[in-house]
Order: C-alpha cells, then sequence, then structure tokens
C-alpha cells in the first residue's frame, strides 16, 4: 500500500483478502490457535517460524490493524497496546530501567504528568520536564550521560503548543538519544513526525484514530531508522536470557525495537488489546482522513468565532493568526492541526463550570477527539492533581476550558456556545 494515497491505505491499508475471504477484516475472537504438530510450536516460540499461537502476544485482527498504522506512519512496525497510557508505559520501559533519565517536554497530558512524574520516579527512573519551548542550547545542556530517551506531544493536551521535533531530535541524536513522539492530537493525516526525525510515535487510539469513542487503546510505531546499537542500549545488543538469548539487533535489524516491545514488555505485562476493539479502531481508520479535515475546519471557524466574543479572555488555538504557535504551524501543519480548542472565559472557575452547565449540544466529557464536540475544565478534572506550579508549566490556567470540536454541522456548535456564553 506504499504507493497509495493516505486517504486509500487508511481504507484498505493492512489488510489484503485472498480468494474467497472476508472483504472486510474479520475479528478473530480466539486467545489460542490450532496447530498439528508440537514441532510447529516450538519454532513459533524459537522465532523460527512466524504464527500465530497467543492473543496477548499476536493476533490476526491486531496484527492487519498494526500493519496499517505503521504505514500512515512510515514505520517499519507497529503494536497495539490497550490503552495509550500502557503505549507510552511500554514505549519508555522499552528503553529505560531504574537509574535512567529521561527528558521530557512539561506540556503534556495530566495523565502522561502522573505517569513519569509518579510511577516512573517510583521505579527509579530520573525525569526532567523542560519547556516545550526550549531553545537548542537549553536542551543541549538537559542532556545526562545515563538520559535514555527524549519524549514530546507533537501538539499538547490541552494546552497546544507546537513542538520543534526537528529541533528536538537534532539535539537527542547528537546524544545518541531517540525521540518518543506522541502524535495523538493531528494524527498522521496532518502529521508524520518521523519525516522530522523522531523514531518512535504513540497514539491514543482511543482518540481521532478511533473517532467514535467506543473503542479504548493505544498504539506504538517504530520508525526502524534508530541505531539501537550505539552503545546505550546493551538490552538490544546483549543476549536475552529470558527468550533464547536472542540479541534484538541482530535478529530484527532495524525492526528491533519493535520486535523488543512485543517478545518482551507485551509478554509480561500483557496490555494486549482486545480483537473487537482492533476490529472497531479499523472502522475508525477508513474514515480518518474525512473526519480530521471536517474537525481542523470546523475548529478553525469556532476558534474565530470565540476569538471575537468580549466574554472570552483568550483563545489558544494554532490555525489563529494571532497565536504564537502560528508560524511554526505552517512549517508542521499546513493542512492544520487538530480539532481541539484550548480558551479561557472572563472569570474565574464558577464562571467555567457555568458555561459548560448551559451548554446543550456540546457534551462535558472526560475525553477528546472523537466526532461529537465535547468540553472540559482541565485544572479540575484531567489535570486537577498538579499543583498550581506544575499547571503553570502545562499552560493550564484556572479559567481554561478544553474544547474538542465535532464534525457536527459548524453552526448548530457556534450557536450553543453563543446561547451558554449569554448566560455568564
Amino acid at each position: 500500500m506504499n504507493n497509495y494515497h493516505l486517504n486509500t491505505t487508511c481504507i484498505q491499508g493492512g489488510y489484503e483478502p485472498k480468494e474467497g475471504e472476508p472483504r472486510v477484516l474479520p475479528i478473530v475472537q480466539s486467545t489460542t490457535f490450532k496447530y498439528e504438530s508440537a514441532e510447529t510450536v516450538g519454532k513459533l516460540f524459537d522465532l523460527q517460524e512466524s504464527g500465530f499461537f497467543y492473543t496477548r502476544l499476536a493476533n490476526p485482527t491486531l496484527d492487519a490493524v498494526e500493519k496499517k498504522i505503521a504505514a500512515l506512519e512510515g514505520g517499519v512496525g507497529a503494536m497495539l497496546t490497550s490503552s495509550g497510557q500502557a503505549a507510552i508505559t511500554i514505549a519508555m520501559l522499552n528503553l529505560c530501567k531504574a537509574g535512567d533519565h529521561v527528558i521530557s517536554s512539561s506540556a503534556i497530558y495530566g495523565g502522561t504528568f502522573n505517569l513519569f512524574n509518579k510511577t516512573f520516579r517510583d521505579l527509579g527512573i530520573d525525569i526532567t520536564f523542560v519547556t516545550p519551548d526550549i531553545t537548542a542550547e537549553q536542551l543541549m545542556a538537559s542532556f545526562k550521560s545515563n538520559t535514555k530517551a527524549v519524549y514530546v506531544e507533537s501538539i499538547s493536551n490541552p494546552s497546544l503548543d507546537i513542538i520543534d521535533v526537528e529541533m528536538f531530535s537534532k539535539i537527542a541524536h547528537q546524544n545518541d538519544v531517540p525521540v518518543i513522539v506522541d502524535n495523538t492530537f493531528p494524527t498522521p493525516v496532518n502529521f508524520k513526525p518521523f519525516e522530522y526525525g523522531a523514531d518512535i510515535v504513540v497514539h491514543s487510539t482511543s482518540k481521532y484514530l478511533d473517532g467514535h469513542a467506543v473503542s479504548l487503546g493505544g498504539v506504538i510505531v517504530d520508525s526502524g531508522k534508530f541505531n539501537f546499537a550505539n552503545g546505550k542500549f546493551p538490552a538490544f545488543t546483549e543476549p536475552d536470557e529470558s527468550y533464547h538469548g536472542i540479541i534484538y539487533s541482530e535478529a530484527f535489524g532495524n525492526a528491533a525495537y519493535i520486535s523488543k516491545a512485543r517478545l518482551h514488555l507485551m509478554r509480561d505485562i500483557g496490555a494486549q488489546q482486545s480483537p473487537q476493539n482492533a476490529f472497531l479502531l479499523n472502522l475508525g481508520l477508513e474514515t480518518l482522513f474525512l473526519r480530521v479535515e471536517r474537525h481542523c475546519k470546523n475548529a478553525q471557524q469556532v476558534a474565530e468565532f470565540l476569538e471575537n466574543h468580549p466574554k472570552i479572555e483568550f483563545v489558544t488555538y494554532p490555525g489563529l493568526k494571532s497565536n504564537k504557535y502560528y508560524n511554526i504551524a505552517q512549517k508542521y501543519y499546513p493542512n492544520g492541526t487538530c480539532g481541539v480548542i484550548t480558551f479561557g472565559v472572563k472569570g474565574d472557575k464558577e464562571t467555567c463550570q457555568k458555561l459548560i452547565d448551559n451548554l446543550k449540544l456540546i457534551a462535558m466529557v472526560v475525553h477528546v477527539a472523537d466526532a461529537r464536540s465535547g468540553i472540559l475544565h482541565p485544572a479540575s478534572t484531567t489535570h486537577r492533581q498538579l499543583s498550581d506550579k506544575q499547571l503553570v508549566e502545562a499552560g493550564i490556567k484556572a479559567n481554561s476550558i478544553r474544547l474538542s470540536v465535532g464534525i457536527e454541522y459548524v453552526d448548530d456548535i457556534i450557536n450553543d456556545l453563543k446561547q451558554a456564553l449569554d448566560k455568564i
């Protein structure tokens, strides 16, 4: 499918039915698979043959969806997980252990911040949070001898900071360290991090990729471009005695990272996506190209409406010329960024709540980036565990509201906001 347009890959990538097989990707809802001989199963476990033997490691439905997403991002392989948090956890633990160090943007989703700041620190992994607008010189100074990864969100949730992925990747590679990019908001329709030097991409597939808010999941995609045999990552170049002494860099070449993620961490952690959810995810992927275009078009119009409303204190949306990221957005996102807007009303938390309570079409949901418009007050929900200082570092104000603009008729979205604003 590499020669086809992205839209065509969204629809037909990953699954190529043969004569007499189902035209639509089937759900293989089975935990296990039958074989005729112990020898064959033994070869599967020894990696001498490829095939499916237990869904915790691989499944035909998941395999097809993984191939589609890898093709969309331009990677050598992908692995679905049970959630976006699981994808981030495995992506990081595939590189880091106790005593290692990670550099992360401070402008990231609240759940990811807590994962790094609490759980990873408890595991002995040191984290340095840096501002998304850090200079190349400041970023270079943040590296340590034990730094093993740099983590950023291409467009941050919910502050909508845009990371200079090319600069982050350049500095990271000068330190022999890979860059992991959470590309959930722009999706590969609007941005492909691998084209700007990133090495690993993660998504919460529960968002735009699924698009309907029906299937929880995550995915890790390997670019295949980073050299994990550079001396900083012995887990890839030394024998893994838990898997027959395999040396991942030798056995899998440029797919060593994603292979180790599956054979080691998915085996041990078991955070696998269900075949049913993978099937539903695939249905969402088929319309991804069309949906993202409408999300961005609607969001641009809604952002312009809010920017000109007298009761709005600020609007953060990279498509607005007044936005500080407008120029860099033209470089990385010429076709649009995402359907999420952050704005602030003139008032306090109670004013924010009154606005949200008076909305009729736009629902208050702890979710973002699906077909239906949704709204949330991050400081009292998704980011409520953060201190005031951490909220500032994450770009979240007390009166910040996250609006996920759906694909409904845009005038209906704007009119709902208008009537609710009239009541505050």
